[in-house]
């Protein structure tokens, strides 16, 4: 009885259908079939910015662009794609295009600011920068003001700036990782080990931040490892970095002996350890 009835609820909608098909116009059908098109291309442009490989997403928007000229989402998703790419230079040629365009937003203009800083052209990064309206508050732009207030050696900026950003956002760890940096590079040892040790609290995977942490320590003659989770080819790695940090001090026996440690704790062959003892007692 349950198998009749759906036979004749499909046979009810093949009539509607048929009904259709003879009172509806031709461009309401077509109205019709692009909108369920434009839907399967907003999840398609989706996928290829999240899943696809890189290079394949380029070419994807490159072509869709190129057939679609005036279409904002399609040179967006160009512009994004040449920088998943590392492909900075023709980023910033495609993000020239789109901030020209109609709908083109300021996080655009961020955007642009930020492939132009992937590019290496920090001065023109900065301008963009100061066109953006100050009350344009994001973590894309606090993070990108504050490395451009380090590239100009401007301290206080940078921290306010990176400070505003650590708020702005529930993923902070990249950014403290930076500030850590930043601080790394002006000889604020402690207060950089104390920020790469906040970048690890809140994502303990983020290697960078566990090398720069140990750089600091040994910047400090404390050759000792922090506590921190790591696997056994991290803790080989971490060794060796503060042996050749231990090295870098004068503290040449110590950092013999870290990079000894290194080597046995390593799961497999540490050619870099290696090396670099082998260096090091050949100089000897």
């Amino acid at each position: 009885m349950r198998q009749i009835r759906i036979i004749t609820l499909c046979l009810s909608g093949a009539v509607l259908l048929s009904a259709c098909d003879k009172t509806a116009s031709k461009g309401e059908v077509n109205r019709a079939l692009q909108s369920v098109n434009v839907v399967d291309e907003s999840n398609l442009n989706d996928i290829m910015l999240t899943v696809a490989d890189p290079n394949e997403a380029v070419t994807y928007f490159q072509r869709a662009a190129q057939d679609n000229p005036d279409r904002v989402d399609l040179q967006r998703g160009l512009a994004l794609s040449l920088v998943k790419a590392k492909r900075a230079t023709e980023a910033v040629v495609a993000y020239d295009k789109l901030v020209k365009m109609d709908g083109s937003t300021l996080d655009d203009q961020v955007d642009l600011a930020d492939a132009l800083i992937r590019a290496g052209d920090w001065k023109r990064a900065e301008s963009t920068l100061d066109k953006v309206a100050p009350t344009h508050e994001t973590f894309a732009r606090y993070r990108l003001e504050a490395m451009v207030a380090d590239s100009n050696k401007e301290w206080k900026k940078a921290d306010s700036f990176y400070e505003v950003a650590v708020g702005l956002t529930t993923r902070p760890a990249g950014v403290l990782n930076n500030w850590g940096y930043s601080k790394l590079t002006r000889g604020d040892f402690a207060e950089a080990e104390r920020l790469f040790s906040d970048a690890i609290k809140q994502d303990n995977s983020l290697f960078t931040a566990k090398n720069n942490m140990v750089l600091a320590r040994g910047a400090q003659r404390n050759y000792n490892l922090p506590v921190i989770p790591m696997d056994q080819t991290e803790r080989a790695q971490l060794l060796h970095t503060l042996g050749l940090s231990a090295i870098k001090q004068g503290d040449v026996e110590t950092g013999k002996g870290l990079l000894r440690e290194a080597i046995d704790t390593h799961p497999q062959h540490f050619e870099a350890a290696v090396r670099s003892l082998r260096a090091l007692e050949t100089n000897n």
